[in-house]
C-alpha cells in the first residue's frame, strides 16, 4: 500500500499543496488562506476525497485510489510557514508536522532564513546538483545560492514585481495601480504614458538587477545551476529570453521547488512513517 502526505507551504499571499503518494507528486495547486475556523472544518473531514474536495480549487477535482490512508486519520500534513500567524492555526489539524530550518541539512545557515527559500535551495541542489542559485519570484524576488559543499553562500531579498507596481499605486498621490499580468510583451524603455512609465522603470530594473546577479553567481561557480520558481517565474523568464537570451538559457523553471525539498527531509527521516 502506498501512504498518502500532504504538503502545504503556507506563502505571504497564498496557500500551496502539493499530495504526495509515498514519493510521486501526485497533484499540487493554490488556494487563499484559511481562517481558524476553516482549518477546524478540515479536521472534520470523514475521507480523504471529502479532505481533497475541501482544500482544492472548484476546477481541479482530485481523488485518490488503493492508499493506506484511513478515512479516520487524516492525512500526515507537513507544513513550511512564512506567516507566523497561519503556523499557529494550522497547528490545530491533525497529524500536522512543521518542518523548521534545524531540519533542513543545509551547511553555514544563518538563524532568520526564511524556511521558504532554505528547503527551495535544498529540493532545487538535491534535484539536480549543487552549486545551486533559486530564484523565487513572488512577492518578494529573492536569491538563495549553494555551493557544492551544500553550503549556503547567501543570497538577496528585494520586493517582487507587484509588490513594487503596489507600492507606487499606494503610496504616490497621483500614480496608478498597475497590474503585473495586465501585460504579456515587455513595455518600451522610454515610455510616454504613466503607465508604460512605471512598467518601464519597475520591469527593466529587476531585469537589469537579475542579470547583474546571474553574472555575479557564474564568476563565482562557472557551473553553477539556476533554477527558479514563483508567480512570476514564466514572466521574467520569457523577458530574460528576449533581452539577455545568454542569461536565460539554461534555467530551470519548476514551481514546485519547495515541495522537492519537504519530500528530502521525508526521504530522510526514517521516524515520521512515510515510505
Amino acid at each position: 500500500m502506498r501512504e498518502v502526505w500532504l504538503a502545504l507551504e503556507i506563502g505571504n499571499s497564498r496557500l500551496h499543496w502539493a499530495l504526495f503518494i509515498g514519493k510521486k507528486l501526485y497533484s499540487a495547486w493554490d488556494s487563499d488562506h484559511l481562517a481558524e475556523s476553516g482549518i477546524q472544518q478540515l479536521a472534520k473531514c470523514q475521507t480523504l476525497d471529502h479532505l481533497l474536495l475541501a482544500i482544492s480549487p472548484p476546477y481541479q477535482k482530485i481523488r485518490v485510489e488503493n492508499t493506506s490512508s484511513s478515512p479516520s486519520s487524516p492525512p500526515p500534513l507537513l507544513l513550511a510557514s512564512v506567516v507566523p500567524s497561519q503556523t499557529a492555526i494550522w497547528q490545530t489539524y491533525p497529524n500536522t508536522r512543521v518542518i523548521t530550518l534545524e531540519q533542513v541539512p543545509l551547511k553555514n545557515v544563518y538563524p532568520t532564513l526564511g524556511i521558504d527559500r532554505a528547503l527551495a535551495l535544498w529540493g532545487a541542489g538535491k534535484t539536480w546538483g549543487f552549486p545551486m542559485l533559486v530564484i523565487d519570484a513572488g512577492t518578494a524576488l529573492t536569491f538563495t545560492a549553494a555551493d557544492a559543499n551544500e553550503s549556503l553562500v547567501g543570497g538577496a531579498i528585494l520586493p517582487g514585481l507587484g509588490l513594487q507596481f503596489a507600492s507606487l499605486g499606494q503610496q504616490t498621490g497621483q500614480l496608478p495601480f498597475v497590474e503585473t499580468r495586465k501585460f504579456a510583451s515587455l513595455p518600451p524603455r522610454f515610455a510616454l504614458n504613466t503607465t508604460e512609465a512605471i512598467q518601464s522603470g519597475v520591469i527593466y530594473t529587476v531585469l537589469a538587477g537579475i542579470k547583474d546577479f546571474i553574472k555575479a553567481w557564474w564568476q563565482l561557480f562557472p557551473d553553477g545551476k539556476i533554477a527558479i520558481k514563483g508567480g512570476d517565474r514564466t514572466l521574467l523568464v520569457n523577458y530574460l529570453q528576449v533581452l539577455y537570451p545568454e542569461i536565460a538559457a539554461g534555467w530551470i523553471v519548476e514551481p514546485n521547488l519547495i515541495f522537492w525539498g519537504m519530500r528530502e527531509i521525508v526521504m530522510d527521516d526514517s521516524t515520521d512513517g512515510i515510505k
